[in-house]
């Protein structure tokens, strides 16, 4: 029984840890494919952080050009020495769903990758209204079989008591 209450226990936790992880804002993320490249971004405020690699080997790309189209506007990203591309826009803190178009020149070949960013609501909004009230839901779920459980368990044991 005490396996089953910790085993409660930790999976609740881990609930509540993937449901902040979930509507956590500032971690908005982005990624566009071609045939041949795969670009992801990732928010964090005013910064994007943009991995560009090939499909084919999963190789970053690191000797290419690469500018976004946010919100209409073209935005340059700069190289950094890890291998990603950074760009600062104070568009990335709006809020709501975004077209985002990933252009990269690799010399001799343009190509432009599409995706979409959905931002969470802007800092001092609530991004979800149902967030607190599912939380206590799984709180609920998992206190009520938690219940269940012990409530059998004890049920077995006076049981086996009354077998002669």
């Amino acid at each position: 029984m005490k396996r089953w209450l910790a085993w409660l226990a930790l999976s609740g936790a881990l609930a509540h840890a993937a449901l902040a992880a979930a509507v956590a804002p500032g971690n908005a993320r982005v990624e566009a494919r071609s045939s041949d490249l795969l670009a992801v971004g990732v928010v964090h405020d005013d910064t994007m952080s943009i991995h560009v690699s090939r499909l084919a080997d999963n190789a970053p790309v690191r000797d290419a050009a690469v500018s976004v189209v946010l919100r209409g506007t073209l935005h340059a990203a700069t190289a950094e020495a890890d291998g990603s591309y950074s760009m600062r826009t104070k568009d990335l803190t709006l809020p709501g769903v975004a077209a985002v178009d990933f252009e990269i020149d690799l010399g001799s070949a343009k190509q432009r990758l599409k995706g979409t960013l959905e931002n969470a609501a802007a800092a001092g909004q609530e991004d979800d209204r149902n967030s607190s009230r599912q939380l206590w839901w799984w709180v609920l779920n998992f206190a009520v079989c938690g219940a269940a459980l012990w409530l059998f368990s004890q049920r077995r044991k006076a049981a086996k008591a009354k077998e002669p």
